[in-house]
């Protein structure tokens, strides 16, 4: 099973990476199909369950163990290059590269979804993988996130440029969100909060493999820069809303103190739209309204 939520927020991820997946582990053992073995794409996040979507993995990971009808396989994949990739369109647009911290805050080693996808088929043929969680990354040295830009420079010939922002960012984003959730419940206002959360998250953990059994593949991660340089993006890559926060940045450095408030939600558009709509601050010129009307019109 791939299946996962797109968003992160708690109501798909329990729909989606638990139940939806439970479905289909419940299914396969039916008599009528009797499947063998369950190979299930979790993620290497769950190492660290802060956010609600590893904890809705771990959950259906629990009733995957608890089952002994077939035989299975957890594969937890450290990234995919396409997560890294979201910054793409915007340096192409002449922005600069937004870095957290110094850039050198964490590291990863992404894996092609090629590479991904033939070593889900082994882990379903080899014993000695059976009833086991499986750790893979790619083939690259460990990558800091300015390293994976100066990457992307290189890969559409341009010369590396970058804005700074400190990771206190989402700190201060996420303590704002927690405020108004506490004051003014309601699930809409959880699910922002839960956004900023995944956003801090991802900007301060590593998704590193360090042992050699867990690097698997031959595509590298400036293969796939390459590419996209010269046939564009999959449609799917998650982009990044990165290019307001440049230009903030670059042309008011004393103002970006501003940004925090807005930051969590950049990712999620309609959500922050139905959030303020509805809200009883709806009437409240709330910065993240500002933002979200300047970001996605």
């Amino acid at each position: 099973s791939c299946l996962a939520s797109a968003s992160g927020i708690e109501s798909e991820v329990y729909a989606i990476d638990y139940q939806a997946t439970l479905n289909l582990l419940d299914a396969g053992r039916e008599p009528s199909v009797s499947a063998r073995h369950f190979v299930l794409l979790s993620a290497f996040c769950c190492r660290n369950p802060l956010l609600k979507l590893q904890q809705a993995k771990l959950k259906f990971e629990d009733r995957l163990h608890e089952q002994n009808d077939m035989t299975y396989s957890i594969v937890r994949p450290t990234a995919f290059f396409k997560s890294v990739s979201g910054q793409y369109e915007s340096i192409m647009d002449g922005n600069s590269y937004v870095l957290f911290g110094d850039g050198a805050v964490t590291y990863c080693n992404p894996i092609a979804e090629t590479d991904l996808a033939t070593y889900m088929c082994d882990s379903a043929i080899d014993e000695k993988q059976w009833g086991r969680i499986l750790n893979v990354g790619g083939p690259d040295e460990p990558l800091s996130n300015k390293m994976l830009a100066e990457m992307m420079f290189r890969a559409i010939d341009k010369p590396a440029k970058f804005v700074y922002v400190p990771t206190e960012i989402f700190d201060w984003s996420i303590g704002m969100i927690e405020w108004i959730a506490r004051n003014f419940p309601s699930q809409k206002w959880e699910d922002v909060l839960e956004t900023a959360k995944i956003g801090k998250y991802y900007a301060v953990e590593d998704m590193l493999t360090t042992e050699e059994e867990e690097k698997f593949g031959s595509i590298k991660m400036m293969d796939h820069f390459e590419k996209i340089a010269r046939d564009g993006q999959d449609p799917f890559t998650p982009v990044r809303a990165t290019a307001v926060i440049s230009k903030t940045i670059e042309a008011l450095p004393a103002l970006s103190i501003s940004i925090p408030v807005g930051f969590g939600l950049l990712s999620k558009p309609g959500l922050v739209e139905n959030v303020v709509a509805s809200s009883p601050l709806s009437d409240v010129p709330l910065l993240i309204a500002g933002l979200s009307d300047n970001i996605f019109s």
